[in-house]
């Protein structure tokens, strides 16, 4: 019997002589809401009819599945069909109907068998109660039975049908959870690579410590082949083997994120290839492939790129150079490929030594020390404290652009020059040739992110340890022997210990879902906003013990950052991939610039770009100035890899790469005048804690109030308020004069602050007693100022 049949049938008989009828209602209510026999009414076989939807899998996490709205039914053409067959329903009444169905432990059984748990069915029940209560007229099925259960003729348990049913609306997860899983499957990623299963590769890991020679050996292979790819993870690196096998006479290609650069003149790309790790390409046949830093497979949010290229280079042979840490998993995951690992192990070329005593002072300083910071303002004080004794020194840190790091390390390698010391954060750790003799750790903690995007400030680890301490007495260097130690006493005993630990085993691989993964999560759940698509996605995703699934809260970050430009799915994914430092605000304002201008279609020209980053830019007067600019720097890269996705979108990259090589220069320019920049930028911060003293000041004797008011603008080191003017200069405290002639430092000025405010609060006590506070005060900073 048809549903409209059945229900019309329904209608027209009496309602004591329904209850007979009841069973052949019901079958035609589950054909047509899709529930299986056995769910309906009060039978206790309800919980093995879903048995088979819950299904083997691990629960997931439903705090992730956000509601869809379904909203309530306005007037229909055909008016209540449903009351005219029945009788119009009584809201007080249905309320009271669904608040015993709500409430029914049976009802709440079910739903956890079809995947509704306690916070599921609680939302689920709200949407449904409204929806039914909210509708001018419903549904002819669910209005017949919600009235036979107000009458008596039907049990309330016959409502679950369309709570279900409205459930699967506004969680469509529930509709899709096996399909989904079988979408989110990672357990396999070598058959996700058929064209490297398809040839027997022979795999050599080259192990050994910093400055051992490993990639050297690895690189010769490289450059004796017929054809190469070497895979590295920084551009730096890439652009050093570019360079190396031209020079050589091998023609190299070099492609990275936001650079492409063939060398045969008619475009014809060349049979070697150096590339970053995350662009190498894995449908391409070499006979060599290099890839270098190999335990960076563990990396929390990059180890993906390294997976990729390990199971899918198609090359003959794969040369790894890394540490010794990654042999163990190499192994394990060749093992489920059905290839062999070839280990060959070096030494170090040079000795190093840890000294048994710290620096302790800047005074101590030789020529080639190198001093390692985990932070800028660290870079910055320890910079204008050399530069305060009369030496000059080199600074290399991560934002800085590649040519500008690779300024600075000319600048501090090179013997005719005066600079002698280098200041430089973890970034020297890999991409740079550098003469170094000592190397002397400033602090050893240093912030980092875990795997679930945690930020965590704890000491180094000893493979860090061990990579930046080996950048001292590298062969190539003039210094054969290298030395390494603290600038604290109290921090060598801990350096020691992290130096002798041994190295932890790598114990798993990074894996990333594709692009073609996403869409097809977004083909089940097409309302789903992308940025929820990736949390269900690794919460739905199944890894082997060998691997993880990479942190993705960068890509997510730009994913709710876009998220209201309507653009397609895979174009957000691209644009969600771009790298970008989501704590630059400039940077993340013009990604989404950027989404925006393609979204209406208008192409983002040259002209356009001058326009939006106000170019010309000037040199940086103060280190504000300078960190703007590397922003800068930035949105061009930015556009630059946008540009080899989206050729048509962004069409002027090599007017924009011109820019950005004049934008270097500036940058280089400023970083080489950086202690000058500090110099400018330390008065004022000193006036502002001055403006803060003085306000506080005013509310006594009101004489500084005119002070106040000139430098309540004024902005500390790094902050993002407006510059202020210079100040006149007899109006230069006793402690800007001193900053400035190189008499006083930043830390020494804070201690003086503390000091001072110290005592005036004990003489603000002495002064409350005798009643002369405001004159005491006065008359002491009148003595003071005098001295």
């Amino acid at each position: 019997m048809s549903f409209p049949r059945c229900a019309v049938w329904w209608a027209r008989l009496p309602a004591g002589r329904r209850a007979g009828h009841r069973a052949a209602v019901c079958s035609a209510l589950r054909a047509h809401v899709g529930l299986s026999p056995g769910a309906l009414g009060r039978l206790p076989a309800v919980a093995a009819a879903s048995s088979s939807a819950s299904g083997g899998s691990k629960a997931p996490n439903t705090s992730l599945f956000v509601p869809l709205t379904v909203k309530p039914l306005g007037p229909s053409a055909d008016g209540d069909v449903g009351a005219e067959l029945s009788r119009p329903l009584d809201k007080n009444e249905v309320k009271k109907v669904l608040d015993k169905f709500y409430k029914r432990k049976e009802i709440q059984k079910l739903g956890a068998d079809y995947g509704l748990d306690a916070r599921l069915f609680h939302q689920a029940f709200i949407s449904f109660r409204n929806y039914i209560m909210q509708s001018h007229s419903l549904d002819v099925d669910i209005h017949i039975v919600l009235n036979d259960i107000c009458f008596g003729a039907a049990h309330v348990d016959d409502l679950f049908p369309f709570f279900l049913r409205h459930a699967k609306q506004i969680f469509p997860v529930l509709e899709c959870k096996d399909d989904l899983r079988k979408i989110s499957d990672l357990r396999i990623p070598p058959n996700w690579y058929p064209e490297a299963r398809a040839i027997r590769r022979k795999i050599i890991f080259h192990s050994g410590p910093t400055n051992s020679g490993k990639t050297y050996h690895a690189i010769q292979k490289y450059l004796s082949a017929k054809s190469g790819v070497y895979c590295g993870p920084l551009k730096l690196l890439a652009h050093e083997i570019f360079e190396k096998s031209n020079i050589a006479g091998v023609p190299c290609d070099l492609v990275t994120g936001e650079e492409r650069v063939t060398i045969e003149p008619d475009g014809k790309q060349a049979a070697h290839v150096a590339c970053t790790v995350e662009m190498c390409s894995v449908t391409t046949p070499y006979e060599v492939a290099v890839i270098d830093e190999i335990q960076m497979i563990k990396d929390p949010a990059r180890g993906w790129a390294w997976t990729r290229a390990l199971l899918g280079l198609c090359a003959e042979e794969v040369h790894l150079c890394g540490e010794s840490a990654a042999i163990d998993l190499v192994t394990e995951l060749m093992y489920t490929t059905g290839e062999e690992v070839e280990v060959q192990n070096y030494n170090r070329l040079t000795p190093i030594s840890v000294l048994d005593h710290a620096l302790e002072s800047l005074d101590n300083l030789q020529p080639g020390d190198c001093i390692v910071c985990f932070s800028k303002n660290d870079i910055y004080s320890v910079s204008r404290q050399i530069e305060i004794r009369g030496l000059e020194s080199a600074v290399i840190y991560g934002s800085l652009p590649p040519g500008t790091k690779l300024a600075q390390a000319k600048k501090f390698n090179d013997p005719d020059d005066p600079c002698k010391i280098l200041v430089a954060t973890d970034a020297i750790g890999m991409g740079l040739n550098l003469s170094i003799r000592r190397i002397i750790f400033y602090s050893l903690i240093k912030p980092s992110i875990n795997e679930k995007g945690e930020k965590e400030i704890e000491p180094i680890t000893t493979s860090q340890a061990l990579q930046i301490a080996g950048r001292a007495g590298r062969f190539s260097s003039k210094f054969k022997e290298g030395e390494v130690t603290t600038m604290h006493r109290e921090d060598l005993n801990l350096l020691k210990e992290i130096l002798n630990r041994p190295v932890e085993p790598i114990r798993a691989a990074g894996l990333h879902p594709t692009a073609e993964q996403i869409e097809m999560f977004a083909y089940h759940l097409p309302d789903t906003t992308l940025s929820n698509l990736i949390d269900i996605f690794v919460d739905f995703s199944q890894v082997d013990g060998q691997y993880f699934v990479c942190n993705m809260d960068d890509f997510k970050f730009s994913a709710e950052l876009i998220q209201h430009i309507p653009l397609s799915l895979r174009v957000r994914y691209v644009f969600c991939t771009a790298p970008i430092n989501k704590k630059q605000p400039f940077i993340c304002s013009s990604l989404l610039q950027f989404a925006r201008q393609y979204s209406r279609n208008e192409p983002l020209t040259f002209a356009w770009l001058r326009r939006y980053i106000k170019w010309p830019l000037l040199p940086p007067k103060n280190i504000k100035d300078l960190v703007d600019l590397e922003a800068v720097h930035d949105i061009l890269d930015l556009y630059l890899w946008l540009s080899y996705r989206f050729m048509d979108m962004f069409p002027d990259a090599g007017l924009i790469r011109d820019l950005q090589k004049e934008l270097d220069g500036i940058i280089q320019e400023g970083v080489h005048n950086i202690t000058k920049l500090i110099k400018t930028s330390e008065p004022q911060r000193l006036l502002h804690l001055e403006s803060l003293r003085a306000g506080s000041q005013s509310r006594l004797s009101g004489t500084l109030k005119g002070q106040t008011r000139r430098t309540r603008g004024t902005k500390t080191l790094g902050s993002k308020a407006a510059e202020p003017q210079e100040p006149e200069a007899e109006e230069k405290s006793l402690g800007s004069r001193l900053v400035q002639q190189g008499l006083l430092t930043p830390d020494m000025l804070k201690q003086l602050e503390k000091e001072w405010l110290t005592q005036q609060t004990e003489h603000g006590k002495e002064g409350t007693e005798s009643g002369s506070i405001s004159k005491g005060t006065r008359r002491k900073k009148k003595e003071l100022d005098s001295d």
